[in-house]
C-alpha cells in the first residue's frame, strides 16, 4: 500500500493542473455580449489582423495572414501573409493591401507583431516580427504613403530572438521584443504552456548590443511603451498579467508593478493621448485550438485606464461569441473609431459613443 499516497498526490496535482489549464482557456467562461457602439467588419480582411498600429494621421498598419503553430488558419496554404493600410479618415473602412518591394520573399512572409518609428524627417519606419519556415527574423521596411508600399531595408536575425512574438521600436535601429517560448519544437511549446513553465523573456537589440533585459514569464506576448517613454507594459499571456517595467538608461528593465486583467491578454496597446492601456483577448481559447467553425472562439477587448497609479480601472469594452468576430489579438483607438484584430479571422471597427 506504499504506493497509495504517492498516487493520491499525483491525482490531486493532475486534477489541480488540469482546471487551472481549463480555467486559462477559457472552458467555463460565461459570455456577455458588450459593443461600445455601431460595429462594423472592415473591407478587405479575411484572413486575420493580429496586429494593428496607427500612425498619428490616422492610417493604421495591419498585420495579415499569421500561420502559429496549433492556431487555425483560414487562409488557403499557398496564400503569403500581407501588409493592409487603412484609413481612419474615411466614414468607410476599407483594406488596401501594401506592396512590397522587390528582392524580398515575398512567398514566406508570416508577419506576427508590428511597430512603426518616425524619423524626425517624417520616415516611418515599420518593424514586422516574420516568421518564415517557422524560423524568428525582425524585417525593417520603409513606408511609402504616396505609392502605398513598404521598401524592404534590412532582415535582422539573433540567437537570443529565437521565438519573438511582439516587438516595440524605440528608435529607427532598436527595439524591445518578446520571446514566447524558450523551444522553437511545437510538442515542446505546448508543454511550457501546460505546466506553466515561465522561460520567456524580453530582448533590447540594438545594432551594437543585443541582450536579456527581462526573464521568468510564461508566454510573455504584446509589448508596448508608455507615452513619456519610462516604462514598458508587458502581457503575460499564461498568467493574466500585464507587467510594468521601468525603462533604466542601459536599456535593461526594472519590474515596478503587475497587473491581474482577469484575461488572457495578447497585444497591449498605449492610447497616445490618454495612456490608457487597451488590450485584445481570446476569452476562449480551447476553441481556436479545437476550431469548428460553427462553434468559434469568441472575442474581447478591455480597457486599463491609469496602470500606475494605485488603483487601476479595469473595463470590459467588447465581448463577441465568435459570431461576429474570433479570436481578438488586439484592439486601439483612434478619435471616435475603436479597431479590433483578430489572429486569423477578419477586423472589426465600432463607434465610440454611437448608438
Amino acid at each position: 500500500m506504499g504506493w497509495l499516497l504517492p498516487l493520491v498526490i499525483f491525482l490531486a496535482l493532475f486534477t489541480h493542473r488540469f482546471f487551472d489549464l481549463c480555467n486559462k482557456l477559457g472552458v467555463f467562461k460565461e459570455v456577455v455580449p458588450i459593443e461600445p457602439g455601431d460595429c462594423h467588419l472592415i473591407k478587405g480582411i479575411e484572413y486575420g489582423s493580429e496586429d494593428i498600429n496607427i500612425l498619428p494621421g490616422g492610417l493604421a498598419l495591419i498585420s495579415s495572414g499569421l500561420k502559429y503553430p496549433l492556431l487555425p488558419n483560414l487562409a488557403p496554404p499557398d496564400h503569403p501573409g500581407q501588409i493592409f493600410l487603412v484609413d481612419l479618415n474615411n466614414p468607410t473602412l476599407r483594406a488596401v493591401e501594401l506592396r512590397i518591394s522587390r528582392g524580398f520573399e515575398v512567398e514566406s512572409f508570416n508577419p506576427h507583431g508590428l511597430s512603426t518609428y518616425i524619423e524626425k524627417d517624417g520616415t516611418v519606419l515599420v518593424f514586422v516580427v516574420n516568421h518564415p519556415q517557422h524560423t524568428s527574423t525582425v524585417e525593417l521596411f520603409k513606408f511609402e504613403e504616396e505609392q502605398r508600399s513598404l521598401t524592404h531595408l534590412k532582415t535582422i536575425r539573433h540567437e537570443l530572438l529565437n521565438s519573438v512574438n511582439d516587438i516595440i521600436a524605440v528608435s529607427s535601429q532598436s527595439f524591445y521584443a518578446t520571446n514566447d517560448h524558450y523551444y522553437s519544437s511545437t510538442y515542446l511549446r505546448i508543454l511550457e504552456d501546460c505546466f506553466g513553465f515561465q522561460w520567456g523573456n524580453v530582448v533590447y537589440y540594438s545594432p551594437t548590443e543585443v541582450k536579456q533585459v527581462a526573464t521568468g514569464y510564461g508566454f510573455p506576448n504584446g509589448i508596448d511603451i508608455s507615452t513619456d517613454g519610462k516604462h514598458i507594459f508587458l502581457a503575460e499571456t499564461s498568467f493574466y498579467t500585464i507587467h510594468v517595467m521601468e525603462i533604466n538608461p542601459n536599456h535593461s528593465l526594472t519590474p515596478k508593478k503587475s497587473l491581474d486583467v482577469g484575461v488572457l491578454p495578447d497585444n497591449v496597446k498605449v492610447d497616445p493621448k490618454t495612456g490608457h492601456l487597451w488590450i485584445g483577448s481570446c476569452f476562449n481559447l480551447w476553441k481556436a485550438l479545437l476550431y469548428n467553425p460553427e462553434n468559434p472562439p469568441g472575442s474581447e477587448v478591455i480597457r486599463v485606464e491609469s496602470i500606475l497609479s494605485k488603483d487601476p480601472k479595469v473595463t470590459h469594452v467588447y465581448m463577441n461569441n465568435g459570431s461576429v468576430l474570433q479570436s481578438t489579438s488586439v484592439a486601439m483607438v483612434y478619435e471616435d473609431k475603436l479597431l479590433i484584430g483578430t489572429i486569423f479571422h477578419k477586423a472589426l471597427y465600432c463607434e465610440l459613443g454611437s448608438s
